[in-house]
C-alpha cells in the first residue's frame, strides 16, 4: 500500500528504499520499488508517458503524520442546512458580526445540532484505532488521521458525522459505507472496515468508516501553492498541461467505473482528489448516489456543478458529473504552462463541450470525454515536437484518398499536346477543388449500437437506388446510420438531391447535436461547392470532436480554399470584388485581424488558418498526406519553396504517399509558382539530384518528368544563365546555353511522341518538339526530314519496279 504496508499481512518491507528522487545524472530506481523513469526535465520535452498513453506524473512524497494531522479542531465557518427533514432552516450562522458557533438549535425547527468534533488525538476506536489528529472537515463529516496499534506506523482515515443529527448525512454515510464497501478501484479510495464508538455523553454510538490513508496533497493544493514549490515538484516551469491531461483522464476513468456501477459522484473538485507518488485517488464518496436517485437531496459543490436551474429541474445525471470535471480541469489547467500550438484551442473546445448549458450537447460518456481529452493530450505533444503517438481514431475510418496532390503527379502528356509553344502553366499549388476535397474526406465508422450496422458494412454503395426502396419498406433500416449509408452512397454517385433528402432523414432520426449530422451537411455542401457553409458544420463536428484530426483537416481545406478565393479577389481589384466581400458572413469578415481589413490581409489570416489546422494534423499522424500537401502549398502560396520541400521530404517511407511527395519537392524545387515567381538558381541542380533516386512504375513516367523539368530550365532561365551550379553531366545536358536547352527538350519530346498512342497526339508533340528549336537549327531539322521522306519514296519506287 501507499503508506508501505502490505494490505494482506500488515507487514512493512523488511529493507524499504530511501525516500528520494533519483539524481538526473543517475535515473536509479523510483522511490518504493518503482520502475526506472527518466527525470523530468523542465518544458515538454522531459515528460514520459505511461503504458496508457498519458504523462507520467512527478513523485509526491508522503508528508509525515505529525504534519498532515492538526492537534486542534477546526469546525467550519458559515451556515449550513439543517439536517432534519423537511426543515428549510440555516445554522451555524454567525451573528452580529461574532464567530460562527460550533453548536446550538436550529432557528426554525428548534433541532440541536454540534458542529464538535466527536473525537480527540489520543482516543481509541473499535479497540485499536488511536486517533492522531485532524486531517479536514467534510460538507458532512470530520475526517481523522487515527494508527493502528496492532500494525505499529499503519495509518488510516476514521471518517465520522459531523452532525449527528442531520438526517440527511447519516442517510449520505451509510449510502457511502455501502458504496465503498462493493468499489475496488485504483484510483477510488478504498475502505477498511467499519466501526462503531461511543463518545462519553452520546445517547448512542457513532459510526465511523475506516478507510485507508493517502498521503499526498489534494488537486486543490496546486492552485494555490508557492511558484517555488511547484518548480521542486514539476520542474521549472511548474505543472504543465499534460499533467493537467492526465489528472483529467485518471479522474474519468475512477468515474467511468463508477457510471458502470450505477452510481454518480457528483461532487468532483480539485480537493476531492489526491496526489500521491506517482497517482492519484478520488476520496471523499460522501456525495454519491445512485443514477436512478430522483427523492434525496442533493450535494454539490458552488462553482463545479450544474446550474441552478438545471439541478432543481432535471437533478443530476452522467453528463452532471462530466460538468464537474470540466469545471475542476479548467481550473487545474489555468495554473499550467498552456498547450501548444492549435491544442490549446481543442482544450477549451472540449470544456465548452463538457460544460454545455444544454445537456443533449454534452459528452455521452466519461470514457468519450476521456477519449477525447487523450486526443487534445496528443496533438499538444505532438505541436510541442515529440514524435507521434500512433492511435486509430475511435470516430473516423482510415483512409487513403488524398486531395490537393496534383502536384504530387507526374504530368500526362496533354500537358504538352494542348498547347504550340514551350510555355508550360505554373505549378498546380492552389486549393483542389472542393469536389476533390469532400471525396477525401474519411467517413464516420458506424455506430455498433445501430441495428443496421452490420448489414451496411457488406453493401456496394454504387447501388444506392436499391437500398433506398429497401430501406423505405424494411424497418430494421430506418436508423441513422443507413440514412447517412444513403447520403454518403449518393453523392459519391453525383447525386446531391438525394444524399440531401436523405440527410435529412438522418436528421430527423438523431438528436440536434449528432456530431455525424454535422459532418455529413459539410461533405455536401462542399460537394456543391458552398465552401463557407461547409466551414461553419465542419466547426461544429470539432466543437463536439476537439481531439478528433478529420474536423481540422476539413477546416484546413476550407480556409485555404478561401484564402485562395480572397487573392484572386485582392489581384482582381475593387472593380473585380463584384461585391463578394460585403456578401461575406460575418463570422468570415472577423477572421481580419489588426491592419487585415483589405482582401489581401483577410487572405492572410486565412492561410495562417489553413496552416494551424494542417500543422496540427500532420505533426500528429504522419499517415494524414493531405495535411502534408496542404501545408506544401500553404508555403508555395508564400513563395517559401524550401519549407514546403522540408514538409513534403517528412512523409515517411512507409507512406503510400511517399513517392508522390517526393515528385511534389521535385517539382517545387524546378517550376514555377503561380504569380509568375521562377525558381531559384539552384532549383535545377536540387531537383536533377532527386530525380535519379526516384522510383517510378514506368519508364514513361520518368521521360514526362524529365520532359517537363528540361522545359522548366529553359523557359525559366535567367539572361545571365543558371550559374556555376548548374549541372551539366545528365539531365541538363552538357551546356547551359538556351541552343543546348532547345536541342535537348526537342529531343525528349520526340522521345514521348514515340511513346503515343495515338496519330494525333504523336503529331502534336513532333510539332511542339520542332517549335522549341531556333530557327536555324529547326530548318536543317526540316530539311533532313526532307531529305529522308524522299530517299524513302526513291526506294519504295526501286522497289515496286
Amino acid at each position: 500500500m501507499v503508506t508501505g504496508f502490505c494490505d494482506t499481512c500488515f507487514r512493512k518491507a523488511l529493507a524499504p528504499p530511501p525516500r528520494r528522487e533519483p539524481a538526473p545524472a543517475d535515473p536509479g530506481p523510483g522511490p518504493r520499488g518503482e520502475p526506472a523513469r527518466r527525470p523530468a526535465a523542465s518544458g515538454p520535452g522531459g515528460l514520459e508517458l505511461d503504458l496508457d498513453g498519458l504523462v507520467v506524473l512527478p513523485h509526491l512524497p508522503s508528508p509525515e503524520p505529525s504534519e498532515a494531522a492538526d492537534t486542534t479542531a477546526r469546525p467550519p465557518t458559515g451556515g449550513r442546512r439543517c439536517g432534519v427533514d423537511n426543515c428549510a432552516g440555516t445554522i451555524g450562522v454567525s451573528y452580529d458580526g461574532g464567530p460562527a458557533p460550533d453548536h446550538g438549535y436550529c432557528p426554525e425547527c428548534g433541532t440541536e445540532y454540534s458542529f464538535r468534533p466527536k473525537l480527540r488525538p489520543g482516543d481509541r476506536v473499535g479497540g485499536h484505532y488511536e486517533v492522531l489528529g485532524y486531517l479536514a472537515v467534510g460538507g458532512h463529516g470530520w475526517v481523522y488521521l487515527a494508527e493502528d496499534t496492532r500494525v505499529p506506523g499503519l495509518h488510516v482515515v476514521l471518517k465520522g458525522l459531523i452532525n449527528t443529527g442531520d438526517a440527511v448525512a447519516r442517510r449520505a454515510a451509510v449510502e457511502e459505507r455501502r458504496s465503498l464497501t462493493t468499489l475496488h478501484h485504483r484510483d477510488i479510495v478504498r475502505i477498511v472496515t467499519y466501526v462503531r464508538h461511543q463518545a462519553d455523553g452520546d445517547a448512542e454510538p457513532t459510526g465511523y468508516i475506516v478507510m485507508e490513508y493517502v498521503g499526498g496533497r489534494s488537486l486543490a493544493w496546486l492552485r494555490w501553492a508557492p511558484e517555488e514549490e511547484l518548480a521542486r515538484l514539476f520542474g521549472d516551469g511548474g505543472p504543465e498541461f499534460g499533467h493537467v491531461i492526465t489528472y483529467g483522464c485518471k479522474i474519468l476513468g475512477a468515474l467511468e467505473y463508477l457510471h458502470d456501477q450505477g452510481l454518480l459522484y457528483c461532487d468532483m473538485k480539485p480537493e476531492n482528489v489526491i496526489h500521491y507518488g506517482r497517482e492519484i485517488k478520488v476520496i471523499d464518496l460522501g456525495a454519491i448516489r445512485r443514477t436512478d436517485d430522483r427523492t434525496s437531496g442533493l450535494v454539490y459543490t458552488h462553482g463545479y456543478a450544474p446550474p441552478k436551474k438545471e439541478r432543481d429541474e432535471r437533478g443530476l445525471h452522467v453528463d452532471s458529473d462530466l460538468y464537474t470535471v470540466g469545471r475542476t480541469l479548467k481550473v487545474l489547467a489555468e495554473r499550467a504552462t498552456p498547450p501548444a500550438g492549435l491544442a490549446a484551442r481543442s482544450f477549451e473546445a472540449l470544456i465548452r463541450r463538457a460544460t454545455h448549458p444544454e445537456p443533449a450537447a454534452r459528452f455521452g460518456s466519461a470514457a468519450e470525454m476521456s477519449r477525447q481529452l487523450w486526443e487534445v493530450l496528443r496533438e499538444h505533444r505532438a505541436l510541442s515536437g515529440h514524435e507521434p503517438y500512433p492511435e486509430r481514431s475511435t470516430r473516423f475510418e482510415p483512409t487513403a484518398a488524398v486531395f490537393g496532390a496534383a502536384l504530387g503527379t507526374v504530368p500526362a502528356l496533354t500537358h504538352w499536346t494542348l498547347r504550340r509553344r514551350a510555355e508550360p502553366p505554373p505549378l498546380p499549388a492552389g486549393a483542389p477543388e472542393p469536389q476533390e476535397a469532400a471525396r477525401a474526406l474519411p467517413v464516420p465508422i458506424p455506430d455498433p449500437g445501430d441495428a443496421a450496422a452490420v448489414l451496411l458494412g457488406g453493401l456496394a454503395a454504387g447501388t444506392p437506388g436499391r437500398i433506398a426502396e429497401r430501406a423505405e419498406r424494411d424497418p430494421a433500416l430506418r436508423t441513422v446510420e443507413s440514412a447517412l449509408w444513403l447520403c454518403r452512397a449518393y453523392l459519391a454517385a453525383g447525386d446531391d438531391v438525394r444524399a440531401d433528402a436523405w440527410l435529412g432523414a438522418a436528421r430527423e432520426r438523431s438528436g440536434d447535436y449528432d456530431w455525424r449530422i454535422f459532418w455529413h451537411s459539410g461533405l455536401l455542401l462542399l460537394t456543391r461547392g458552398r465552401v463557407e457553409e461547409a466551414e461553419g458544420e465542419f466547426a461544429a463536428t470539432w466543437a463536439a470532436l476537439p481531439g478528433e484530426a478529420a474536423p481540422k483537416l476539413a477546416l484546413g481545406y476550407c480556409a485555404e480554399y478561401l484564402a485562395g478565393r480572397m487573392r484572386e479577389t485582392a489581384a482582381a481589384g475593387p472593380a473585380g470584388d463584384g461585391g463578394r466581400t460585403a456578401r461575406q458572413p460575418a463570422a468570415l469578415r472577423r477572421v481580419a485581424r489588426d491592419g487585415e481589413e483589405q482582401p489581401a490581409g483577410r487572405a492572410a489570416a486565412r492561410e495562417r488558418q489553413a496552416e494551424e489546422y494542417y500543422e496540427a494534423v500532420w505533426r500528429r499522424d504522419r499517415t494524414q498526406g493531405s495535411a502534408a500537401f496542404g501545408l506544401a502549398r500553404i508555403h508555395l502560396s508564400r513563395g517559401d519553396r524550401s519549407r514546403a520541400v522540408a514538409v513534403l521530404d517528412e512523409v515517411p517511407t512507409t507512406s503510400r504517399h511517399y513517392d508522390a511527395a517526393r515528385i511534389a519537392a521535385i517539382r517545387a524545387l524546378a517550376g514555377p509558382l503561380p504569380g509568375g515567381q521562377p525558381p531559384p538558381a539552384d532549383g535545377p541542380a536540387k531537383a536533377a539530384g532527386r530525380v535519379a533516386g526516384l522510383y517510378l512504375d514506368d519508364s514513361g513516367s520518368r521521360d514526362r518528368l524529365v520532359t517537363e523539368l528540361r522545359e522548366y530550365a529553359l523557359v525559366c532561365r535567367p539572361p545571365v544563365g543558371w550559374g556555376a551550379d548548374f549541372p551539366t553531366d545528365g539531365l541538363f545536358g552538357t551546356e547551359d546555353t538556351p541552343e543546348a536547352l532547345c536541342a535537348l527538350l526537342s529531343r525528349s519530346l520526340k522521345r514521348l511522341a514515340d511513346q503515343a498512342g495515338e496519330e494525333g497526339t504523336r503529331g502534336d508533340l513532333l510539332d511542339l518538339a520542332y517549335a522549341v528549336l531556333p530557327e536555324p537549327a529547326r530548318l536543317r531539322e526540316l530539311l533532313w526530314i526532307r531529305r529522308r521522306r524522299r530517299r524513302a519514296q526513291t526506294s519504295r519506287r526501286t522497289a515496286e519496279a
